[in-house]
């Protein structure tokens, strides 16, 4: 750092600048940083062992060159109409004057035995408006390692466009600019100086958000008055050039104390303004995070409602067929009511007689109708699910777009990046399902699963038979022996009166095997119905999973981040006054 020893209180507070700055890593690579930042606050780590960093910034031929020159009391460095330099200038310390490459083809060390560069070290930098593009995006990338800049402006166009486009990126560096005013000797008279001066004080403190230190001065003039041998040209051209005041300040105003106090100033302004950028993009992320939060919990929440339902709506589908059943169940207490009784002694004796009147007057169409009403069941099924998947695609669809562009601080790769990706996952996973959803294909699948189940229970090979098939079958092995107690042999051996007790007992008896069916087709329908309403309810989690645990888990990374820099403010703020103390 600087070459003096440092008391006990500022090597306290040099080593705690440098542990804010190591800790502001952490936050800054939660928040998906660009290498560039992360760059920025390392070099503004390394700053603090480095001599002093006076770097001189502006316009090329504004004549920042003939201002060291000036400083240094000889034409070292070139000077021109035209960009002269083209490299950065580290001006040193040396015991001769010299000039060397560094390792970056883009850096030139100078050096040159005068005294006061033991202590500070003079960086010349490409004009911010060069014709070089490169040459303005050295001099950007360097400015954040100076301790002070001096803005050296023309006195015949300060402030130019380039010129204040720049010193807002300084401002955001957080720097402590010094404003040069070159070239006054080409105005006229004091007043045209006053009027320039009164232009760059108002302006400076628009750009920088205060008013500006500024010195007016001829960088020709005092270094030929360091140059001349003529004792009265000498005075002249050092008065004219009013060089003094600045040279004052840049070598005895800025002495060990303060440049001690620069130099962790800077360094810590360059952390504070990363602290407030990033928690900026922390509140914004948080703010997205906000509304995804509640998109999960409107998915939820129309999942929950889409559950109830289906439960509702299914157990009314389902009441259609029981009213078939119950309805044959009539039937056949009519029947019964009918047949077996005194009058009817005839019927009763041709049992095939019986069976087919049974068949006809009883079982009737019920088979056909509970397959009616059985599909109905399943085509709502799949229609529901169906237009379920659409209303989860539709709300996607406009989730996925409403943050674009908004982001503050966007990274290819980070947060905006992968939540947009995850979210585009999930609509286009449901888009995939509903373009490809074939209903009919869902409602024969289903159907089959119902026939399988049933066939299950009432233990009968399905074969290659239909639902409706199945039913004939389920209906006719159920009521065979029904119809069965109706046979004139059992009457003739019981005689007549037990009529009614035969008549109450075949009434039992459709009623125990119409409750057995209905039993056999509302536990085949429940269970297909709660397997398929869980599959769906599955997918649509499971497309959501990836997108729900990016927010679960960037919830809970950015409140962490949030705290963190909340806390790095305010460390560096009382670090900050501490340092202003000095």
């Amino acid at each position: 750092m600087l070459r003096r020893l440092l008391t006990d209180t500022e090597e306290a507070l040099l080593q705690a600048e440098r542990a804010q700055l190591l800790a502001l890593r952490g936050p800054l690579a939660n928040l998906d940083a660009p290498a560039d930042d992360l760059a920025l606050l390392d070099r503004s780590l390394l700053q603090l062992d480095e001599l002093f960093l006076l770097v001189i910034v502006g316009e090329f031929n504004a004549g920042k060159s003939a201002f060291i020159n000036a400083l240094l009391g000889q034409r070292f460095l070139t000077e021109g109409v035209t960009p002269t330099t083209t490299q950065i200038n580290i001006l040193k310390y040396g015991e001769e004057a010299g000039r060397t490459s560094a390792e970056a083809s883009d850096i030139a060390i100078l050096t040159y035995p005068v005294e006061w560069l033991r202590e500070i070290n003079v960086v010349d930098t490409p004009g911010t408006n060069a014709v070089i593009q490169r040459h303005q995006q050295i001099t950007e990338e360097f400015v954040p390692r100076a301790d002070l800049v001096l803005f050296v402006t023309s006195a015949d166009r300060p402030f130019s466009e380039s010129e204040r486009a720049f010193l807002q990126r300084i401002r955001e560096w957080g720097k402590k600019v010094v404003v040069v005013v070159n070239k006054i000797d080409i105005l006229e008279t004091p007043a045209d100086v006053e009027h320039v001066l009164a232009f760059v004080e108002t302006n400076g403190r628009e750009l920088l958000g205060r008013k500006p230190i500024i010195f007016p001065v001829s960088a020709r003039q005092a270094r030929q008055a360091k140059e001349t041998i003529d004792a009265d040209e000498r005075t002249h051209l050092w008065a004219a050039s009013r060089f003094e005041p600045l040279e004052r300040y840049v070598l005895d105003t800025l002495d060990e104390r303060e440049r001690l106090r620069l130099k962790l100033a800077n360094p810590l302004g360059v952390a504070q303004r990363l602290a407030e950028r990033y928690l900026q993009i922390a509140q914004a992320r948080r703010s997205v995070l906000r509304d995804d939060v509640a998109t999960v919990r409107t998915v939820e929440a129309q999942l929950a409602a889409y559950e109830a339902d289906m439960r509702r709506d299914f157990k009314y589908h389902l009441s259609h067929v029981d009213n078939v059943l119950y309805a044959m169940s009539d039937r056949g207490n009519a029947f019964f009511d009918e047949t077996i009784r005194i009058g009817r002694l005839l019927d009763l004796m041709n049992a095939d007689k019986v069976r087919g009147l049974f068949q006809r007057e009883v079982v009737a169409d019920t088979a056909s109708q509970v397959e009616t009403h059985t599909h109905e069941v399943i085509d709502w099924l799949v229609g529901q699910d169906y237009r379920q998947w659409q209303a989860v695609t539709e709300y996607l669809n406009k989730r996925v777009t409403r943050h674009e562009g908004q982001m503050v601080g966007r990274v290819e790769g980070g947060f905006d990046y992968n939540r947009q990706a995850l979210l585009e996952s999930v609509g286009r996973s449901a888009k995939e399902i509903v373009t490809s959803y074939d209903k009919e294909a869902e409602a024969q699948q289903l159907a089959e699963s119902v026939q399988l189940a049933l066939a299950q229970t009432a233990i009968i090979e399905v074969g290659a038979i239909g639902l409706g098939a199945l039913l004939v079958k389920l209906l006719a092995t159920t009521l065979a022996d029904v119809s069965g107690v109706l046979a004139a042999s059992a009457l003739a051996a019981l005689g007549f009166y037990l009529i009614p007790n035969k008549r109450r007992r075949a009434k039992n008896d459709l009623a125990a095997k119409i409750a057995d069916l209905r039993a056999r087709l509302t536990a085949a329908l429940t269970t297909e119905f709660e397997t398929e309403l869980g599959k769906s309810l599955q997918r649509i989690r499971e497309a959501m999973r990836p997108y729900t645990r990016f927010v679960e888990t960037q919830q809970a990374t950015l409140a962490n981040t949030e705290t963190a820099l909340r806390e790095a403010q305010r460390a560096m703020g009382e670090l900050a006054g501490r340092i202003e103390g000095i």
